[in-house]
């Protein structure tokens, strides 16, 4: 890659890519927009770094001003840091050291959903399901209480008892430990890493209210549904819940820098005002609340808020390309910017599936970057992407399928 440009990619061989999956669903408004590179040159000139400890400066509050006004009341307080992975660690140390701030350290254990991914540091690792990536580490990880995904896809007869199980596994976990749990994680409405599974907003709130029946935080990780993906600028929204953490990165930037946030409330940070320094939460980096940063975040989220209402009519292009049919997979989703399929294609499951190389090098002759998640095959495009470009896409989807 030499340089990007709205939604396209150009290689140093001369190719032009069309930008699929958003360079691994960061890039909300499109390659080098002008927008978000001017406001970081003009933060540079200004003011490129400086400690976060005991400091503030303005493009951090801008940024959290900004974000909190857009939330509920329960979410406002901006805890800042640098990536996905760290800004579920740091929800998942926070809520576990709440309950011990506030003399409960037998609330401990950390609830999580079948099929998750949560990021690669440790904490978020132990709440994400087991895989391949993480074999090697297993024994370094702590224990996570796991619950049933009920995944869901258009057509699915099967939904209604799939979280009718889901709901029953919780509420069985809370009632035999009423007070063992700290916090419950989940992606709300679709699973990323894990396959792009999606489950209904109806189903994400019952399980969300039945935590909060029994005293457990509940930790959102919208690190990739965040900023529009779903359809509405959070899929909290979407849920009908609001969270006790939401987790924030991927888009944050609009795939500029690397920044992320934690978003909670007094409620919990109040549990960690104390003369006591042991109630303190010791967690920092050298870059936090970078400016530029902040700077780029400001300048994404005023395009975001701007693009917002059009983002229906992606929801609505992707529905009714399936309509039209044609596509040789199964378990077809949509949710919000975000088409997802799944190709027939053996035992292999997951990215150990050799269909998803396959199809990977497939689309990249016709000029496509995708990267199927092992047989699943999505689609998470810059809000950007014109008709002719998505019509590309689809036309490259049904020919390469039709061709397994």
């Amino acid at each position: 890659m030499v340089r990007g440009r709205g939604s396209e990619l150009f290689l140093d061989d001369g190719r032009t890519l069309i930008d699929g999956i958003s360079s691994w669903w960061v890039n909300l408004h499109g390659h080098a927009h002008p927008a978000i590179a001017d406001a970081i040159a003009e933060q540079a000139r200004t003011l490129e770094h400086v400690i976060f400890a005991g400091y503030t400066h303005e493009p951090a509050q801008q940024l959290a001003e900004r974000l909190t006004a857009l939330l509920p009341e329960r979410l406002n307080t901006v805890f800042f840091s640098d990536n996905g992975s760290t800004a579920v660690e740091v929800a998942l140390k926070m809520a576990w050291q709440y309950w011990r701030n506030q003399g409960n350290p037998a609330r401990n254990r950390i609830l999580a959903f079948d099929n998750a991914y949560h990021g690669d540091t440790f904490g978020a690792m132990a709440a994400g399901a087991r895989s391949i990536f993480f074999e090697a580490f297993e024994p370094l990880m702590f224990d996570v209480a796991r619950l049933p995904y009920p995944a869901t896809w258009i057509g699915d007869s099967e939904v209604d008892a799939k979280e009718a199980h889901a709901l029953a596994a919780l509420r069985t976990q809370l009632e035999e430990a009423p007070d063992a749990y700290a916090a419950m994680i989940l992606e709300p409405l679709v699973q990323g890493a894990g396959g792009m599974m999606m489950a209904r907003a109806s189903f994400v709130r019952s399980v969300c209210e039945l935590a909060r029946e029994f005293g457990v935080l509940v930790i959102f990780d919208e690190v990739m549904t965040g900023f529009g993906r779903t359809g509405e600028l959070f899929a909290f929204r979407k849920v009908g819940f609001e969270p006790d953490f939401l987790c924030l990165s991927k888009g944050l930037t609009g795939g500029f820098l690397p920044m992320s946030l934690t978003i909670t409330g007094e409620r919990v940070q109040d549990a960690f005002r104390s003369a006591d320094l042991t109630h303190t939460f010791w967690h920092g980096h050298s870059y936090t609340a970078n400016p530029l940063g902040c700077a780029a975040a400001v300048a994404s989220l005023t395009l975001t808020e701007q693009i917002l209402p059009e983002l229906a009519s992606i929801e609505e292009r992707h529905l009714a390309e399936l309509a039209t049919g044609g596509f040789k997979a199964e378990k077809f989703r949509v949710c919000g910017t975000i088409l997802a399929m799944d190709v027939p294609a053996g035992t292999a499951t997951g990215y150990t599936n050799p269909v998803g190389p396959a199809l990977r090098a497939a689309f990249l002759e016709d000029g496509i970057l995708l990267r199927p998640l092992g047989s699943t095959v999505y689609v998470m495009a810059p809000y950007c992407t014109t008709s002719a470009q998505y019509h590309t896409i689809y036309a490259s989807l049904r020919r390469r399928l039709a061709a397994l």
